[in-house]
């Protein structure tokens, strides 16, 4: 139940985020707000490690495969992303676009075993609720 919760606060956050970063790409520019976006986050990080415990960051060096630590670039890209479909779909529309991707790539990930992630047998029932997804997306248009 903890989970489902976080999860409905971090859609919550990245709707509001993404509204809150589009307004600021208007009266700026794109990569001015995005780089905005990942100073503040990494601040944000700095000092809730620094008052978390302080976990051991020398650990980061020793992350295998490397391609793991490319999270944050691919941060970058993602607020890009979203504030350039926020601004030219609106919130609602680019959210539901947005999740529905995140689903079918995130089950791709399972499906193939990618990324170190546990491989998980294909099931029929997932492929048609994510149909089911994108014949949503096309109602709501």
């Amino acid at each position: 139940m903890t989970g489902f919760i976080i999860a409905l606060i971090s859609g919550a956050l990245m709707s509001i985020q993404g509204v809150f970063n589009t307004g600021v790409t208007k009266q700026t520019s794109m990569w001015v707000a995005t780089g905005w976006v990942q100073l503040t986050a990494f601040i944000t990080c700095l000092v809730l490690w620094y008052f978390s415990g302080k976990d051991n960051i020398s650990g980061l060096f020793d992350v295998q495969p490397k391609y793991m630590l490319l999270g944050g670039i691919i941060g970058a890209f993602i607020t890009y992303t979203v504030v350039r479909s926020m601004g030219t779909l609106g919130p609602a529309k680019a959210a539901l676009i947005i999740v529905v991707s995140q689903i079918i790539v995130a089950y791709a990930v399972e499906v193939f075993g990618l990324f170190g992630v546990e491989k998980v047998g294909f099931e029929w029932k997932k492929l048609i609720g994510a149909v089911v997804a994108i014949i949503g997306i096309m109602i709501f248009n």
